[in-house]
């Protein structure tokens, strides 16, 4: 794999070194030209204007596309924006259920001081990477015999969607609700499905869980929150339901495997750089004004060396060539992407 990535990085060089070698060739050839005609430094002098209008055509239609590229980008930033405020008002709701279901009475007696105080410094996600062996804490947790059904799990699962970081060992007083949740505990949310564990104990599993989770000993002002908390998430979704295991395995599908995933993926769509065509794009037209607009501009306003109207040609025909060449392959990599 890596002598392949090694030859692919070499092949995209192939069009850099060859328009580097083209450029250096036609100064040499145009200089040279320039030293044994005497009347070549005048050709090159009279066309110098329809140099620059092609030069500069051509930078203004590039410079055009990079405008209206900017003002799409910028219209569908706004639209994303617009979409992960909901969606993360929605995770804000949802850990907001999370949080009074933690407080509940629902877990058996003993269980909240097991994990909150004997394994304090232990969290959800050491306790699914256990293979990797950073923790000794969560092999010893794992290694346990437990006295409590086994909804252990699904009590540090819960605890782990309050927490906005992986390495969170303890929730805070007050839970947070961030503007913008890390992208690190996005990831750890998504990667072990945080959430789906009521669609498991709740759904899948009740039949065996009903006797260690007792959802009826959650306050009836709770559920009538929690029920108003979901209708607020999706008003379609969870219309006329019942706070029971039917709900909440509902309620847990649906954000481990819709609200957590769009959140991530909004998330990611804001922060993302600009494309790299724009920035591919930006380059040719600078070095298009640069070289073939300002150079030979300077050359006719100051009289300066025919030397450097001999680099404007050879750069810009250069850069033609640069962009022939790999256009393409540019913007087919940027399609697949």
């Amino acid at each position: 794999m890596r002598e392949k990535s090694l030859f692919k990085d070499l092949y995209a060089l192939v069009p850099l070194v060859f328009s580097g070698l083209l450029c250096i060739t036609l100064v040499f050839l145009l200089w040279q030209k320039t030293t044994t005609t005497p009347d070549f430094t005048t050709s090159l002098t009279n066309i110098s204007t329809i140099f620059i209008s092609i030069s500069g055509f051509l930078a203004a239609i590039i410079m055009v596309y990079l405008a209206s590229s900017a003002l799409g980008l910028k219209n569908n930033r706004v639209l994303v924006i617009d979409s992960l405020s909901k969606i993360t008002q929605k995770m804000h709701n949802f850990r907001e259920i999370v949080s009074l279901l933690l407080q509940s009475k629902m877990w058996l007696p003993g269980l909240k001081e097991y994990i909150d105080d004997e394994y304090e410094g232990l969290n959800f996600f050491e306790v699914k990477e256990f293979y990797k062996g950073k923790s000794k804490l969560a092999i010893e947790f794992l290694q346990e015999s437990h006295h409590y059904g086994d909804t252990e799990n699904l009590y540090l699962e819960l605890k782990s969607l309050l927490m906005t970081k992986p390495k969170e060992r303890k929730l805070p007083k007050n839970i947070s609700f961030p503007k913008i949740y890390d992208r690190a505990i996005l990831e750890k949310w998504l990667e072990h499905k945080c959430g789906s564990g009521l669609l498991y104990y709740f759904g899948y599993k009740f039949g065996i869980y009903k006797e260690t989770l007792d959802i009826e000993a959650v306050f009836e002002r709770h559920q009538d929150k929690i029920i108003a908390l979901a209708n607020s998430i999706d008003p379609e979704t969870f219309e006329d339901s019942s706070f029971n295991e039917v709900f909440l395995s509902k309620l847990g599908d649906y954000m481990s495997n819709d609200v957590i995933p769009k959140l991530y993926q909004l998330q990611d769509n804001v922060n993302t750089s600009l494309p790299r065509i724009l920035n591919y794009l930006y380059s040719i037209f600078l070095f298009l004004v640069v070289f073939g607009v300002l150079l030979p501009l300077g050359f006719l306003l100051f009289n300066l060396p025919i030397i450097l109207l001999v680099i404007s040609y050879a750069s810009v025909v250069s850069i033609l060539f640069f962009l022939a060449t790999t256009f393409y392959q540019f913007l087919s990599k940027e399609v697949n992407s």
